[in-house]
């Protein structure tokens, strides 16, 4: 019943614990495949249990509204920690040498890899803004990570992205296009947790994935983020934690899809909130497309993030200031 808030875009209400039903599935799963002892069902059931405290500060924070930014980092943070402890999956190496040395230290290869967990889980629930966008980026992310986890002969990755996508799409049915039900808090915190440690694990078991797949594939989220900080803190000077309408889904709503109903004299198309998130979904392909093509050359990965940063601010910058291209809308 939330309506008042500057990212809200519905006027009804509708639940907001549709990542109960992604815990559920994946645990479910979990089990399933642990008791029948089929391939990955150990790693699927840890790493479940490894995402409960990252799930339950969102959760809680769906439910009560009183889970504070600091605590549901603390709850993500944990299980970041638990999972690298579990599965050994730690960020030691980025690809380049001159930083390379650095991660070798232990504290600062555990400490950084729970800092990006964090950060990339917060991206989602960030980027959480209109039906079926979340899930969607989620859902490609993990496409992409099961593909190369094949491509490397690694079956552990295939078959925990292989869970997640099943139970992103039971989802996405529900909530795109009408939103019978959100994600919630929770739900996009244990996408964004699950998303980012397993692009972590792919990279650590695997020597022949570049460091810079792990970046490349999770592109729009955290791009998405670090722009808002910049926003809010050096442009706006404000807290980087004070909600606003900014971001770049908020943009494209107001000032492409409603523009369009409006010229077509459609001033309350109940359609403009599904047709917002496709064009983020092709965002998205931008970076996970070459990110599935070339994941083993760190160069051309390399290469590929810094020409979708370059896109993601033309974007922006075109949109804010009235200029929106042609083939965009």
């Amino acid at each position: 019943m939330d309506f008042n808030s500057p990212q809200k875009f519905h006027n009804t209400n509708i639940s907001r614990v549709g990542g109960l039903a992604l815990f559920l599935s994946i645990l479910t799963a979990g089990v399933a495949r642990f008791f029948l002892e089929d391939l990955g069902g150990t790693e699927l059931l840890l790493l479940t249990i490894a995402s409960i405290p990252a799930f339950f500060v969102g959760i809680a924070e769906d439910v009560t509204k009183r889970a504070g930014i600091l605590i549901r980092l603390i709850g993500t943070a944990c299980s970041a920690l638990i999972a690298g402890y579990l599965f050994d999956g730690w960020i030691t190496h980025t690809g380049f040498s001159f930083l390379d040395h650095i991660f070798q230290i232990t504290l600062i290869s555990i400490l950084f890899t729970a800092f990006a967990i964090c950060g990339i889980s917060n991206a989602y629930n960030i980027i959480d803004g209109f039906n079926g966008l979340a899930s969607v980026v989620a859902l490609l992310s993990f496409i992409t990570i099961s593909y190369v986890g094949f491509k490397a002969n690694d079956p552990i990755i295939f078959v925990l992205g292989l869970a997640m996508i099943g139970a992103v799409l039971g989802f996405f049915f529900w909530n795109y296009p009408k939103g019978q039900i959100f994600l919630g808090d929770g739900g996009a915190y244990l996408l964004g947790f699950w998303v980012a440690f397993l692009s972590v694990l792919l990279v650590a078991r695997n020597d022949s994935v570049s460091p810079i797949f792990a970046l490349l594939v999770n592109a729009y989220p955290t791009v998405e983020t670090l722009f808002t900080i910049w926003r809010r803190v050096f442009h706006q000077q404000k807290s980087p934690s004070i909600a606003d309408n900014m971001h770049l889904h908020s943009l494209i709503y107001r000032r492409v899809v409603r523009w369009e109903d409006q010229e077509k004299g459609d001033i309350v198309s109940t359609s403009a909130n599904a047709r917002t998130s496709p064009y983020l979904w092709c965002l998205h392909a931008f970076a996970v497309i070459p990110a599935c093509l070339f994941w083993n050359s760190t160069l051309l990965m390399t290469s590929m993030l810094l020409v979708f940063i370059f896109f993601y601010i033309y974007i922006f910058k075109t949109i804010i200031c009235f200029k929106v291209p042609t083939w965009l809308k």
